[in-house]
């Protein structure tokens, strides 16, 4: 983690902690009936959420775990349900679907001589995230009574475990530059690239992650309830965006288009948004080798399309990271077992 990153969250938590300390001063009730967490405060509450999303790997902008491309976030929606366990304690199972993308044309600046490689690289996805989530959270603010006592602005964190499905997909270009500039027939189109298997290598679809981050909980009204809250997702591979490892020989992959998806560094245009990248960036020096794969001569870009020392496609020494910022709505079920006071 970068020196900036950890000095954010040195802020955030004195904040949390001052927050914290200056709540529970001003919190303490003088009947002894209020002290005690019993059975009928608990509560469950379901809501919805409206997120952005954004990636952290192999296609960010500079080679940095914490590097990101802002322009590229897109919108995510959940749904949640939670249980009050204790003063401090929740259980949330939560549903998310999202998209992350990322596309070096976009990220990677040619006038930077460390992003220039990756722009030159030219390699783009999309990616759909289907996540169901399991997660404890920990509130600095304890409530000790019923919802109805809850604390106007309450800070806390979170952490558990997540099983999702995802598909990194690319757009099939015009152009096959390793077959005479031929055209193919479905350009245009997002295919699933792990079936190309563009590295030479298999990877399932369905991944576990690790959830964690920390949010603020406002009080709207009696039952209702808005927080903002950003969660980083720790993950245990390197390919949501299908991208890990060095480039491998092109005679090595299975046809025309996984060798065009594999190796995207010769190709003239960004193929989203059809504008012309800047050739004066990209090397002319070409290298032309015998596949002892298919027998094939292939021409490639000095450093990239083949199996060779230092010709890199990926980073695999850090795993992918993805990040869900957003705001959580949610409504509070009365507990059966709670009734109000009665006064005569």
């Amino acid at each position: 983690m970068s020196r900036p990153a950890v000095g954010i969250f040195l802020l955030l938590f004195i904040f949390l902690t001052q927050h914290t300390v200056a709540q529970l001063s001003g919190s303490r009730s003088s009947n002894p009936r209020s002290s005690i967490y019993t059975i009928n405060k608990k509560y469950t509450s379901f809501g919805i959420s409206i997120n952005a999303l954004n990636y952290f790997g192999d296609l960010a902008p500079k080679d940095d775990i914490l590097s990101t491309n802002l322009n590229l976030t897109r919108a995510g929606f959940g749904l949640f349900a939670s249980k009050r366990l204790g003063p401090k304690f929740s259980a949330r199972v939560s549903l998310n679907w999202g998209r992350l993308k990322g596309d070096d044309f976009k990220s990677a600046d040619p006038n930077d001589e460390l992003a220039r490689y990756r722009y030159v690289r030219n390699l783009q996805f999309r990616n759909d995230i289907k996540e169901l989530s399991v997660v404890g959270v920990f509130d600095f603010v304890e409530n000790l009574a019923t919802y109805r006592s809850r604390k106007e602005v309450v800070p806390y964190i979170f952490a558990g475990v997540a099983v999702f499905h995802h598909n990194p997909k690319a757009m099939v270009p015009d152009e096959d530059v390793n077959n005479g500039n031929s055209l193919f027939s479905n350009a245009g189109e997002w295919v699933d690239l792990a079936s190309f298997r563009t590295e030479g290598v298999s990877y399932k679809k369905v991944q576990f992650a690790i959830p964690f981050g920390l949010g603020f909980r406002f009080k709207l009204k009696e039952r209702w309830d808005l927080a903002f809250e950003v969660g980083y997702r720790y993950l245990f591979f390197d390919y949501i965006d299908d991208v890990s490892n060095d480039f491998v020989d092109l005679g090595s992959l299975s046809g025309d288009l996984a060798r065009a998806l594999s190796d995207r560094s010769r190709e003239v245009t960004a193929v989203e948004s059809g504008k012309t990248r800047q050739t004066g960036v990209i090397p002319n020096l070409m290298e032309s080798y015998v596949s002892p794969f298919d027998g094939n001569t292939y021409t490639t870009i000095a450093g990239y399309g083949r199996d060779a020392k230092d010709n890199i496609r990926g980073n695999n020494s850090d795993n992918d990271i993805y990040v869900m910022t957003g705001f959580h709505i949610s409504y509070i079920l009365q507990n059966s077992r709670f009734k109000r006071a009665k006064f005569r």
